[in-house]
């Protein structure tokens, strides 16, 4: 088989590898999300458990791309592609690991004693706001879309500001209610965790963007 030929096929397979990862990555999140208002233990488990099917496939997609790299040295939009598989599935990994440490906060508020004082904080709009985020960002890279991956960044700031109102509202519990401050801090943490998956989503976009346009681009985040 020719080098050439050869080459192709194995950018193809990477392709597919990290589209995989990428709707195992959102599926996560959606479920993490769920969890906050649920707190099904099950679910929670579940999520903690799996966390190192992501962990072997983002390895796997690495060591492709370093193998890539090696044996046939590609150069413009290849190498773009290459080098943006790498920095997004380094970005996969960790929203996967956000995703189960709001597991992690929700198992420690559940079992909280302070666990009825958050019980009414609503984070859905705010993780809605974080999936779609995601989800375009992960669109944006499929279909090769900059301007889908430049929308992503316009809900940055939405997302800060339910992080905002999240602290404020804890603070003022935490001020009526001291005895009590570590499933309160957890429920804060929520919202910080929910809004560096924002912040990630926001990192993939701007990936998309060099992959699709050759330029280096940094929101104001």
């Amino acid at each position: 088989m020719r080098p050439h030929h050869t080459f192709h096929i194995e950018l193809q397979k990477l392709n597919k590898k990290i589209l995989n990862l990428t709707a195992m990555v959102e599926e996560r999140v959606r479920r993490a999300s769920s969890i906050i208002q649920s707190y099904d233990e099950e679910q929670m488990q579940e999520l903690i458990l799996t966390d190192y099917e992501i962990d072997e496939m983002e390895v796997e997609i690495e060591e492709d791309c370093l193998k890539i790299l090696a044996l046939h040295q590609p150069v413009a939009s290849d190498l773009r592609f290459l080098v943006t598989v790498i920095k997004i599935n380094n970005e996969l990994e960790r929203i996967a690991d956000i995703a189960v440490n709001i597991a992690l906060r929700v198992q420690a508020i559940s079992r909280s004693q302070s666990r009825e004082l958050v019980e009414h904080i609503d984070f859905s709009k705010m993780a809605e706001k974080v999936i779609n985020m995601l989800k375009n960002s992960l669109d944006a890279l499929i279909n090769r879309d900059a301007d889908l991956a430049r929308a992503v960044f316009k809900l940055d700031d939405e997302v800060d500001s339910f992080r905002n109102d999240v602290y404020h509202e804890v603070k003022d519990i935490i001020r009526n209610n001291p005895a009590h401050p570590g499933g309160l801090l957890n429920t804060y943490l929520l919202a910080r965790h929910l809004e560096r998956i924002g912040d990630r989503a926001t990192n993939i976009a701007e990936e998309v963007i060099y992959l699709v346009d050759g330029v280096i681009t940094r929101s104001t985040i």
